[in-house]
């Protein structure tokens, strides 16, 4: 697919990876059967030998940034909310509070780069052997590249990851304790 060896491939394009692959292994058969052919024969015991490590361990890094986007900007009750029966100035506000914790958080625990240098709205050449990952073709994809396009978002890449460690003594999937004043 792309240029860098997987040993250098950072995390959360290693997540961006994972995420794209269960989806296509889910919507394409064809796509199942390639990958099953690739992980080998042990891919029908795979839920055996998931068992040695529970779901919420195996999943902890993604849980602790979620959980630190809802220390910090309550990300989760946001989202939650149902905002409908709220006007637009009243959703305004909450937004504000919401972007600038999880823009902290964001800021604080990962560098992050443009996929492409590009403005958005800029017209840009596609090359022939692009990174798939880095680059998504919409529109009327047809031939072969180089293609010619307008870049309507020049994505995102994360190029160091700083978060806090989490303790391996706490559940991950608690994102956030109940509060109760006294």
């Amino acid at each position: 697919m792309g240029n860098t060896p997987p040993s250098n491939l950072p995390f959360l394009a290693r997540v961006g990876v994972a995420l794209r692959c269960f989806w296509q292994a889910l919507t394409r058969p064809e796509f199942a059967r390639q990958a099953r052919a690739l992980l080998g024969p042990g891919v029908a015991a795979a839920p055996a030998a998931s068992a040695a490590v529970p779901p919420e361990q195996a999943q902890a890094p993604a849980l602790h940034l979620l959980s630190l986007l809802q220390r910090e900007g309550r990300l989760i009750d946001f989202l939650q909310e149902d905002i409908a029966g709220f006007d637009d100035a009243e959703v305004g506000a909450a937004a504000r509070v919401v972007h600038a914790g999880c823009r902290r958080v964001l800021t604080e625990g990962l560098t992050l780069e443009p996929a492409l240098r590009e403005a958005d709205g800029a017209s840009v050449t596609v090359p022939a052997g692009f990174d798939a990952q880095r680059i998504r073709l919409t529109g009327k994809v047809a031939g072969q590249p180089p293609f010619r396009g307008v870049l309507r978002h020049h994505g995102w890449v994360a190029t160091a990851v700083q978060l806090p460690t989490l303790s391996p003594a706490l559940d991950p999937r608690v994102l956030a304790p109940a509060e109760v004043e006294l």
